[in-house]
Formats: C-alpha cells, sequence, structure tokens
C-alpha cells in the first residue's frame, strides 16, 4: 500500500493517519511524504511492487493529479493497481474522477474501519 500526496498541499496529518491504520490493520504501508508529481507517486508504486495506491489531497487540485496518476499508471501497464483517493473533494468531482478510474473517493467522516475494509475487499493479489 502505498499512501501519496500528490501536489503542493502542505497538509499530511490525515494521511499520516490513515497509514497508521493501515499498517495497524496488517499492510504494509509507504508513505510518500508531501509534494509529490504524479510521476513521482506512480515511480514509487512500481518500485515498490504496491497493489494499491491512496492518495490524498486537500489543495482542490485532485482533478488534474488523480487523473494524470491514472494516465501514467495505464501507460506503464500498471492500471491493475487499486488507486482510492481521499480529502477534501467536492460530491460534484467524484462521478469524473472515478470515471478517470479512481476506484473510491473518501471524503470527511468515512472511518478508518471503512477504508481498510474497501481496500481488503478490492485489491487484487
Amino acid at each position: 500500500m502505498l499512501v501519496a500526496k500528490p501536489g503542493l498541499d502542505g497538509h499530511d496529518r490525515g494521511a499520516k493517519i490513515v497509514a497508521r491504520a493501515l499498517r495497524d490493520a496488517g499492510m504494509e504501508v509507504i508513505y510518500t511524504g508531501l509534494r509529490q508529481t504524479p510521476e513521482m507517486v506512480v515511480r514509487a508504486a512500481l518500485d515498490e511492487g504496491v497493489h494499491c495506491i491512496g492518495l490524498s489531497i486537500l489543495s482542490g487540485a485532485h482533478n488534474a493529479l488523480f487523473p494524470r496518476i491514472m494516465e501514467l499508471l495505464k501507460a506503464e501497464g500498471a492500471d491493475d493497481i487499486l488507486v482510492v483517493g481521499g480529502g477534501i473533494i467536492p460530491e460534484d468531482d467524484i462521478p469524473d474522477l472515478k470515471e478517470a478510474g479512481i476506484s473510491e473517493i473518501f471524503g470527511p467522516g468515512t472511518t478508518l474501519q471503512e477504508i481498510i475494509e474497501y481496500i481488503r475487499s478490492n485489491v487484487k493479489l
């Protein structure tokens, strides 16, 4: 599992909480840190051989960054990696993100258990 903060977003408390919860649930978790480009996120995912990428964003750049990550994964033949997103993402933007290939969006109020269960149920091993 790779947890990534794409773009210029400087707030990572939520990403760290999710990463810790996933780790505590028995998943191997790699956290990329702040200010990652889509290329850096995809390269890290490929290098680490992850089955899932969790993208966290609060900056409002999700409509540009999330689809770009999906394009890069497809170009690398890695579009079988489950990609989920979370953060402050308007409801109106979610259908387009899902059409781009993001499997699920977790907004404010989503429990850690819901995220864990979704990933466990949807990762292709």
